[in-house]
Formats: structure tokens, C-alpha cells, sequence
């Protein structure tokens, strides 16, 4: 019974899976070509978008049916990961603005 959901579940959604599949692969050969200066205001400007998947993860969870567990599972992974990303961001983003105060004497 899992297993067909699973297969109706890729049948349905099979080209968002290739988008998704497109996104991560195009993320990375853009982030890899990124000097490493640029890499922590990079990380600022990601805090955004993780936004957007904490508001797309929890838009997930309120819409889906109580029974879908792939449905829930996916929209809490998204809440989970999404927020850790944005808390690590804005630490890192943090201590980089501390190394730019100046120091008091």
C-alpha cells in the first residue's frame, strides 16, 4: 500500500521532481564557483530563501491530508532543515559583523 502511494506520488509530480533535481544540481555548480570571500554574505542572502522553504514546508503540513504521511513528513523535514539553516546563517552572519566593530580600548 506504501509503495503505491509512493508510485502514484512520482507519477503525479514527475516533473517538479526533475525541477527539483535541476535546482539542487544548478545550486551547487553555482555555489562551487563562488570565491571563498564571498561565501558568508552568500549565507546572508540564503537566510531568505530558507525563509521561503520554512513558509513553503509549513504551507505544506496545513494542507496536507491527515493520512498522507510523505505529504507531512516532507513539509517537517522542510520546517526542521529550513530552520536550522536560517539559525546557523544569521550565527555565522553574526560573527562576521563582529570582526569588522571596532575594538573598544
Amino acid at each position: 500500500m506504501v509503495f503505491d502511494q509512493l508510485i502514484t506520488f512520482f507519477d503525479e509530480h514527475l516533473i517538479m521532481l526533475y525541477l527539483l533535481l535541476f535546482t539542487i544540481i544548478l545550486g551547487f555548480e553555482i555555489i562551487a564557483k563562488v570565491p571563498t570571500v564571498l561565501h558568508t554574505p552568500l549565507m546572508s542572502g540564503a537566510n531568505a530563501i530558507s525563509g521561503v522553504v520554512i513558509i513553503g514546508g509549513i504551507l505544506l503540513v496545513k494542507q496536507a491530508a491527515p493520512d498522507d504521511w510523505f505529504l507531512l513528513a516532507g513539509g517537517s523535514l522542510a520546517i526542521v532543515l529550513g530552520t536550522i539553516n536560517v539559525v546557523g546563517g544569521f550565527a555565522v552572519t553574526d560573527r562576521m559583523l563582529e570582526m569588522f566593530k571596532k575594538k573598544q580600548k
